[in-house]
Parts: structure tokens; C-alpha cells; sequence
């Protein structure tokens, strides 16, 4: 990835005085809930500055870029990569995809380059540019799989609530979901974050500090304590603070955990960096530009033009001399 700079030097200079972007993991409940979160200022300047986005598509791209963080502690357990593409054909922002990878970093991109405003926006409500008929598919890519692992729900134009919705029908997981991006006066992003939360099912699982298996916690006392934890824990999650504003005024993840969830005897598993970022480079363009048809190769090497290739994923431009082009063999052994 080739980094775009922010160039204004006001909000450079606000950024270097806030905390480094941060994601903390903990668990809470005697181990029943698990949760993480991201403070994410830094990413979606970093996403802004890529894609050179205006005000509302910083802030649909940048929640779901937010959300693309927050999978990687809630659904990766390993070596893993996830694709969520969500498209609203008939929605005037149509839809995003967003990458996320285990090793830490998130790249995604509009499936618009502009989403047309016809009058000033009364409210941050995304669901007049992605409501409408539409889906989401989240593809899961474990390193020894043959083939991804593909889910499906529908939309509302809500993108943290079809996340939840998404866990709950595919992967029978309650959980919550939040992402906050705060601007000022000037369009700037000066806070942005987000929280996730899960109550993990019990079978198999431990259970009050004891490994225990489900059919021996499975009692009307033990739903009814089940069913008081998420009654508690939904009550707790409203009293969340905007996360962009907390972000803002340079307070960390961590102590929100410990300011939000203190009653839920919350634990600190680790901290994590997680940066938007994209992997692409000069070099992968143009390996992959030698495997193209030979017609095609021979049309480019005869124009002898410099070609300019854009990684959709990062916005990032690449220029690249035909002689520099290695043509690929084929399996057969031909050019």
C-alpha cells in the first residue's frame, strides 16, 4: 500500500496528542461474556486519507471498517480471513466490502465512489442511503480449507444491528454491537470507535469456573441466572458514552471497561494492534499482470505506454512499465 498523507496539518497535529489506537479483549461474568474494544481515531483517518472520502462516506465506510476490526476478536480463532460484502443494489451508497485478517489489519472500499445527497442531513440515520432490498455475506477462510465458509442474512440499513443479526441466525451467538465516529466543525475525524460484547453458550464450555458440560448447567435456576447476566448486561451496554466522543478526549479502551463494566468484575485478556492497512504492493500488480492473455500482454508491450493500475482496496496507484512485466508460464509449460 502506497500511504496517502492527511495533509492538514491541524488534525496531524490533534492525532499525535491522542493515545495510539488500541484494542483490548477481556471477558467478564465468570468467563460467560466476552467482549473487545477498538479505539480507532487513527484507522479511520488512516481509511479517509486512502480513499480521500467526503463526510457521509467517511462515516458509513468507516463503521463498517470499525465493525471489520471488531471480527477479528469476536469471529477469528486462529489463522483466519473474512470477507463481509454487503450490497444494497437499489441504495444510493449501493453497499462496502470489507477485509479483515487474523494477523491484525483491515482494508474495504464503497461500492460507490460518491453517494449523492439531495438535502442537508438532519441526523447520522444511515438508513435512507442503505435501506432497501439487500444482503450481506460474511466468507470465512481458514488456512486448510479448500473452500471458504459463506453466511448469508438480509439488510436494514443498520450496520452494527445486521452484524448482531448476523451472529444470532448464523451463528447462534447473542451479541451487541456499537461503533461511534465523532467530526467536528470542519468534517475532521477526531474520535471514532467501537465495542462488541458476546454471551457465549454454556455447552461444553466453562461455566462458573468449572468445566462443565451443558445437559449439568441446564436447570431453571441456571436460565433464569443466564437470562438475569443478559438482561444486566444489555442495560449496562446502553449506558455506553459516545464512543467517538470518549475517543476525542483521549481516554483508552481499557478504562472504559473498567468504568462501564465494573460491576461485571471485568478481566483484561490482551491488548491488540489492528491497523487499516492493505497488503497490495507494486510487485503483486505486477506478477499479476504476467499472467494475463498473451494478447492482451502483446497489445501492452506494443503501445509501449507506462500503466497506471488502482487497487480498488486502498486507493493506492501504481505505475508500471510494460518491459517490466514478466510473462507467466502457463501449467502446460507455454507462454
Amino acid at each position: 500500500m502506497i500511504k496517502a498523507q492527511i495533509n492538514n496539518k491541524e488534525l496531524e497535529e490533534y492525532l499525535e496528542k491522542l493515545p495510539k489506537d488500541d484494542m483490548v479483549v477481556f471477558t467478564m461474568g465468570d468467563g460467560r461474556i466476552r467482549g473487545a474494544v477498538f479505539g480507532g481515531t487513527h484507522f479511520v483517518n488512516t481509511m479517509r486519507a486512502q480513499h480521500n472520502t467526503g463526510i457521509l462516506e467517511t462515516y458509513i465506510l468507516g463503521q463498517a471498517s470499525l465493525c471489520g476490526a471488531l471480527m477479528i476478536p469476536a469471529k477469528m480463532k486462529g489463522m483466519e480471513h473474512i470477507n463481509w460484502r454487503y450490497d444494497v443494489p437499489d441504495s444510493p451508497a449501493k453497499g462496502f466490502n470489507v477485509e479483515a485478517d487474523s494477523r491484525g489489519w483491515v482494508r474495504s472500499f464503497l461500492l460507490t465512489d460518491r453517494i449523492p445527497i439531495e438535502k442537508p442531513l438532519e441526523n447520522w440515520d444511515m438508513k435512507p442511503f442503505l435501506g432497501g432490498e439487500g444482503y450481506m455475506s460474511i466468507q470465512t477462510v481458514h488456512p486448510d480449507d479448500k473452500f471458504p465458509q459463506t453466511s448469508s442474512v438480509n439488510t436494514t440499513g443498520n450496520i452494527a444491528d445486521d452484524l448482531v443479526f448476523f451472529f444470532d441466525k448464523s451463528e447462534q451467538i447473542k451479541s451487541a454491537v456499537t461503533t461511534s465516529i465523532q467530526m467536528d466543525r470542519q468534517g475532521r475525524v477526531i474520535g471514532a470507535g467501537g465495542i462488541f460484547v458476546q454471551v457465549m453458550p454454556v455447552t461444553g464450555g466453562q461455566y462458573k469456573g468449572e468445566k462443565k458440560k451443558g445437559a449439568e448447567v441446564d436447570t431453571s435456576a441456571d436460565k433464569d441466572e443466564d437470562e438475569e447476566t443478559i438482561i444486566k448486561l444489555e442495560e449496562t451496554f446502553k449506558k455506553a458514552p459516545s464512543l467517538g466522543t470518549w475517543f476525542s478526549q483521549g481516554h483508552t479502551g481499557e478504562e472504559l471497561i473498567q468504568e462501564l463494566f465494573a460491576d461485571l468484575n471485568p478481566v483484561i485478556a490482551l491488548h491488540r494492534d489492528i491497523k487499516w492497512e492493505c497488503p497490495c504492493s507494486r510487485e503483486s500488480f505486477i506478477n499479476y499482470m504476467g499472467t494475463l492473455p498473451a494478447d492482451e500482454l502483446e497489445d501492452i508491450k506494443a503501445k509501449g505506454e507506462e500503466l497506471e493500475v488502482k487497487c480498488n482496496n486502498c486507493g493506492s496507484v501504481y505505475r508500471i512499465k510494460p518491459e517490466e512485466i514478466i510473462i507467466k508460464k502457463t501449467a502446460s509449460g507455454a507462454e
